[in-house]
């Protein structure tokens, strides 16, 4: 990444970071200990790819990005939640995330399990906020509702997780797996992308959006699998080989190693063709070559 655009990188991850101890400064005394562990989670670091992608679409679609910086958060509340979620002994049972304790080794796995629940529902109360006091339409307030609403449901993020779930201990087969991959993985990265032109008032840029989405979506996840194996606690935060001691199919079982990177690789630079079709891309392409060779 070049200079100028890590710069501008870093300065989203600082506004976003900085918006998501906002949204959670206010702690009522007898919940303080659910919103503590909302605060913990979200406080972790991470790339803040999913709120970058909001604010960079809807830079892109020629809006000023920041008056969207609280509903660009929503995606990374949601994705936490997912986090959360991810590592409870009923699910991955992961004891570490980001380098530090899970947030039900800090909590109590009931209060773990509810600071999921509370950062799934409020995203669309700020959703909703937004509109009540006119930063956005109540028409916008809705289709925002409805995009985030089906990448985190049984036809999302969670209908994904399960499909996970079921093939555990079993060979899928790679069509499988993309399907299991596009709604995992991929639904909330889209719904980022297409959000941030909805609040541009660009509904007709949301096919490109859709399709740079795709692309990305299913490289970041192969990535993900190639970094469970070549990857370290160190740089990753996390356990590896975790996809392996769970028996999961991944693209590294089912295409190899090699393959899985030249199929990443192609995503990326199909990824980079779409987005022919925006103004002023530079920084959104040098995001997107920096994912393909990241290191957590």
């Amino acid at each position: 990444m070049t200079e100028i655009n890590e710069i501008m990188y870093k300065n989203y991850q600082k506004e976003i970071n900085e918006c998501l101890l906002r949204i959670t400064a206010k702690k009522p005394e007898l919940q303080k200990i659910i919103c503590e562990a909302m605060e913990y989670s979200l406080s972790a670091g991470g790339k803040r790819l999913r709120p970058m992608l909001v604010l960079e679409f809807a830079r892109l679609c020629g809006d000023d990005y920041k008056k969207y910086l609280e509903i660009a958060c929503c995606l990374e509340l949601v994705h936490t939640f997912s986090l959360i979620h991810d590592d409870l002994p009923c699910m991955d049972n992961d004891d570490f995330r980001r380098g530090r304790p899970s947030c039900h080794k800090i909590y109590p796995e009931s209060i773990a399990l509810l600071a999921g629940d509370a950062l799934n529902t409020l995203p669309f109360e700020i959703i909703t906020d937004k509109a009540v006091e006119g930063v956005i339409s109540c028409e916008t307030a809705v289709k925002l509702v409805n995009v985030l609403s089906k990448a985190i449901g049984v036809n999302g993020m969670i209908g994904g997780q399960v499909i996970d779930i079921e093939a555990e201990n079993r060979r899928i087969s790679l069509d499988e797996l993309n399907t299991l991959q596009s709604l995992k993985t991929g639904a909330l990265i889209k719904a980022s992308c297409v959000m941030g032109c909805i609040l541009a008032n660009r509904d007709d840029l949301i096919p490109f959006a859709e399709s740079y989405a795709d692309c990305v979506g299913r490289a970041f996840q192969i990535v993900d699998d190639i970094l469970d194996v070549e990857g370290s606690f160190e740089e990753l935060g996390k356990p590896i080989g975790s996809d392996s001691e769970s028996k999961k199919s991944t693209y590294v079982t089912i295409l190899g190693l090699e393959k899985s990177k030249e199929i990443s690789e192609k995503l990326t630079k199909d990824a980079l063709d779409v987005l022919e079709n925006f103004d002023d891309t530079e920084f959104l392409k040098d995001v997107t070559k920096y994912l393909l060779v990241r290191k957590n």
